[in-house]
């Protein structure tokens, strides 16, 4: 269904973890803007359920990239794939990263560390691809990091997650002062679990949801 008022008509957005829960709203609401899409996700079912589904609201607007934001090969071969399709990327919503609950002292290291490559070192790859492509392209852009409410409201059992998160955001913040001179615009946006149902869910949501719903 094409909507009336389409801001973002003639911009290409690329959004990570695009099969989840908050990916698939951020999806929704930029087709519904006008904006081709390039949805990405690690490649597999949920990915290409997601583009068959999201085909449906804009034909013809829409490619599913298989992407490892820890993977910098794979970075790199989604944004040849986008750029030969679209001609370039306006608009980042970095929103992968995986979740974990769990107190300080119940930490496993092994886990915090794939916590870690995931969500710090993904945001700071993405952020050089995209870096790099915008400055070269000298058109601008905007790039919207996903950080979480566990930020600046932290609470027990989510040390470990909100630490990477807090990580990110500084990168966010960072970014936005290096890249400003080259009219690229970084913000972050600070969600909570967000409850979901159907295909795309929220795996924090998976992991909170039981005992917030009680």
């Amino acid at each position: 269904m094409e909507h009336t008022h389409m801001p973002l008509k003639n911009k290409v957005a690329l959004v990570t973890g695009s099969a989840g829960a908050i990916g698939y709203g951020v999806c929704k609401g930029l087709l519904e803007a006008g904006a081709s899409l390039a949805a990405s996700d690690l490649p597999g079912r949920r990915l290409d359920e997601l583009t068959r589904d999201l085909e449906q609201i804009a034909p013809g607007r829409v490619l599913g990239v298989p992407l490892d934001v820890t993977d910098a090969a794979s970075i790199d071969k989604a944004f040849e794939t986008i750029i030969e399709t679209f001609g370039g990327i306006d608009i980042l919503v970095h929103n992968a990263g995986i979740a974990m609950v769990a107190r300080l002292r119940d930490i496993d290291m092994d886990e915090f560390r794939r916590l870690e490559k995931v969500n710090v070192e993904g945001t700071l790859r993405i952020l050089q691809a995209i870096a790099n492509h915008m400055i070269a392209r000298a058109t601008g852009g905007d790039i919207i990091i996903m950080s979480s409410k566990t930020v600046p409201a932290p609470g027990a059992g989510f040390g470990g997650y909100s630490a990477t998160k807090a990580a990110c955001y500084q990168l966010g913040r960072i970014a936005s002062i290096e890249l400003a001179p080259h009219d690229i615009r970084v913000n972050m946006v600070a969600p909570d679990a967000v409850l979901s149902e159907g295909k795309f869910t929220s795996g924090l949501w998976e992991k909170v949801g039981p005992d917030r719903m009680k």
